[in-house]
């Protein structure tokens, strides 16, 4: 189990950099926010009829999925959140499994889940009881520049829960279509709608902090995060160096394609510089993508 040895030893060699985060010092109840991109996290059923080794969709042997269950399980309790927002998770046991393994941590999650063949999708996991949960894809349709029309790539899922004082936190998990077989005019789509709805539900709710999470895969210089921050979302790592906000290296160039930002309003709660890109072996827990946290503080 030299693997597993070699995993713990590297999250407990992050855990033990504190001189990263910088954060102000400021009144008010600690809660840590995340989002974490598993990479293609599947079960042990071939839904597609191809998952051999140069297929999109991997079968796991029984003991892989575990294996690859308490990596991931071990890995998102290093965080140590309250509430995070995962991206490609495949089915309900596949969530069951990380669940299972973070029952005293972080008992209470849901999927996403838009039920097409080997979908991988978005989940939330918290300390907190869920509230309410929401899918947008079926009611939200986006519209692109030709006149079509199109849906989200994965589900846009609302989640209602509380920060560890009680105050309602609002988390919109996303995933937005990835650059292969690349889309930008649904991504950016995507993003439109995603502020929109984000800012009326934070509009609906004055006193409940709104966010929203995932991969986005875009750059912050990018149109789609440019439609999110000008309709007045604040992107929570945006006070880091590029380097330090980087969560994914292509050709060996680092890229910040994973984001938190935050509905207006409530702009006090953030902490900043306390935003962290979390790696291990290029990325976190046996992902291609680094973990992203943030702090907050809820009056």
């Amino acid at each position: 189990m030299r693997w597993q040895l070699l995993t713990l030893l590297s999250l407990a060699a992050c855990r033990e950099r504190p001189e990263e985060i910088e954060p102000d010092a400021q009144p008010g109840t600690p809660m840590r926010v995340a989002t974490f991109n598993v990479r293609r996290f599947f079960d042990t059923v071939c839904e597609s009829g191809l998952c051999g080794p140069d297929d999109y969709e991997a079968l796991l042997a029984p003991a892989e999925f575990d294996a690859r269950a308490a990596q991931l399980a071990g890995a998102i309790r290093a965080l140590d959140p309250d509430v995070i927002s995962l991206q490609e998770i495949e089915t309900q046991p596949c969530l069951d499994a990380i669940l299972a393994r973070l029952s005293d941590a972080m008992p209470y999650g849901v999927l996403g889940e838009i039920g097409t063949t080997a979908s991988v999708d978005v989940a939330v996991l918290s300390k907190q009881p869920l509230d309410q949960v929401i899918g947008h894809r079926a009611t939200e349709p986006l519209s692109l520049p030709d006149g079509s029309t199109t849906t989200f790539s994965r589900e846009l899922l609302e989640v209602h829960t509380r920060s560890p004082n009680g105050v309602e936190v609002i988390l919109f998990a996303v995933h937005f279509k990835s650059k292969s077989g690349d889309e930008p005019a649904r991504r950016l789509a995507e993003a439109q709608t995603s502020a929109r709805v984000m800012n009326e539900v934070a509009a609906r709710t004055p006193g409940a902090i709104v966010l929203l999470a995932g991969d986005l895969n875009d750059t912050p210089d990018s149109p789609p995060l440019a439609a999110l921050t000008g309709s007045g979302l604040l992107r929570l790592a945006d006070d880091l160096p590029p380097s330090k906000q980087a969560t994914y290296f292509y050709s060996g160039v680092g890229q910040s394609i994973d984001h938190i930002l935050l509905a207006p309003g409530h702009a006090e709660v953030r902490v900043s510089r306390s935003s962290r890109a979390w790696r291990d072996d290029g990325g976190w827990g046996g992902s291609d993508h680094s973990a992203l946290t943030t702090e907050l503080r809820i009056p």
